[in-house]
């Protein structure tokens, strides 16, 4: 039993000793390095200690899970793509069940070919308002693909996308968007997050309210997606974190429809949704995938918070099996109360091993 009240966590978890949430980048020399609210930051110790940090730049809040996402290319260069908070402003029209013309969370890009200590060519991506997402990866042909959200009205809901660069981050390209439909604050296709598959396609993961996760296909390196199907992954109104391994498996962690041996109530209709989604997010759950995700591991609960929340994760493969199980939001208490930090290391062939999934 965690020494947090009320929360249990899987044996085969062991507390990571870090004080952040991520996300991280492995640098050249095995050190890890992250992003605050004063910078850029490096760590020599697994998360311990921290340097002390170079600017980046203004409207990066660390304090928004899954509100920016960073990675450094095989060539060295560090690329983050993040939510702009300095003109945030969430206005909607609850009697239209539109967002409002002031409605505003753009999409920016930076990057850094020196190591983080400076930073150049700040880009506006995409301006509206936008929200938390999930992926950000740099496949086989070197490309760099984020996929992200974004409010459009008439009716009000989210679409997701994505944005793919050529040449390390100067440039970025759009995607079509891939729209599910729906009608509210909280409906549509919501906070994606992608892998590349064995044959070089890539998978996207969709939060919808439609009790699953849907999935969308690239046969261009994220440039179209015109796969757009259910998948078999039960999963309530929240995100899950996909990533591939080392290993060359798929891993994936997120909140299920329904707690282990239970049915979560569902929310009434109204400004948020059309439907009547769970949202349940008092477990977190892992599988993995040895066929690109045509199949999976039976989910194992890796922590629970009765009462509480253990949502919006992040996972970081530190060293080859070595993976880092975050969760962005963390609550003794369901109504954002009593924030308790959940950070695991997970061995990932032990972990396998163990639990015979």
């Amino acid at each position: 039993m965690s020494e947090v009240e009320g929360r249990w966590v899987h044996p085969l978890c062991r507390k990571l000793e870090v004080d952040r949430n991520g996300p991280f980048v492995l640098m050249e020399d095995g050190s890890i390095a992250t992003v605050d609210r004063e910078g850029f930051r490096v760590s020599r110790d697994d998360g311990r200690t921290w340097s002390e940090a170079w600017p980046v730049c203004e409207g990066i809040n660390p304090d928004e899970p899954a509100s920016f996402q960073m990675l450094r290319t095989r060539d060295g260069t560090i690329v983050i793509v993040y939510l702009d908070f300095t003109t945030y402003n969430f206005s909607w029209d609850e009697e239209r069940g539109e967002p409002k013309e002031d409605c505003r969370c753009e999409l920016w890009a930076v990057r850094s070919t020196d190591g983080g200590r400076t930073w150049t060519e700040r880009q506006k991506l995409l301006g509206g308002y936008n929200a938390n997402f999930f992926g950000f990866i740099q496949t086989s042909g070197g490309r760099l693909v984020a996929t992200v959200e974004h409010l459009v009205s008439d009716p009000g809901r989210w679409v997701v996308c994505s944005f793919i660069s050529d040449d390390e981050g100067v440039s970025w390209r759009r995607s079509n968007f891939i729209d599910l439909g729906g009608h509210g604050h909280h409906d549509g296709a919501t906070e994606p997050t992608v892998a590349e598959l064995s044959d070089g396609r890539l998978l996207m993961l969709i939060r919808t309210n439609l009790d699953r996760f849907w999935q969308a296909f690239s046969d261009d390196g994220g440039r179209y997606w015109r796969t757009i199907l259910p998948s078999n992954i039960d999963a309530s109104s929240s995100p899950g974190y996909l990533l591939r391994l080392g290993s060359g498996r798929l891993v994936l962690v997120w909140n299920r429809l329904n707690p282990e041996g239970g049915t979560w109530p569902r929310r009434e209709p109204g400004p948020a949704s059309e439907e009547r989604p769970s949202w349940h997010r008092e477990e977190l759950s892992i599988a993995f995938s040895e066929d690109d995700g045509e199949s999976w591991t039976e989910p194992v609960v890796v922590a629970r918070q009765r009462g509480g929340q253990l949502s919006y994760p992040y996972i970081f493969e530190r060293r080859p099996g070595e993976l880092w199980v975050v969760a962005g939001f963390a609550f003794v208490e369901e109504r954002w109360k009593g924030p308790v930090p959940l950070r695991l290391r997970i061995d990932e062939e032990e972990f396998l091993r163990k639990t015979g999934v």
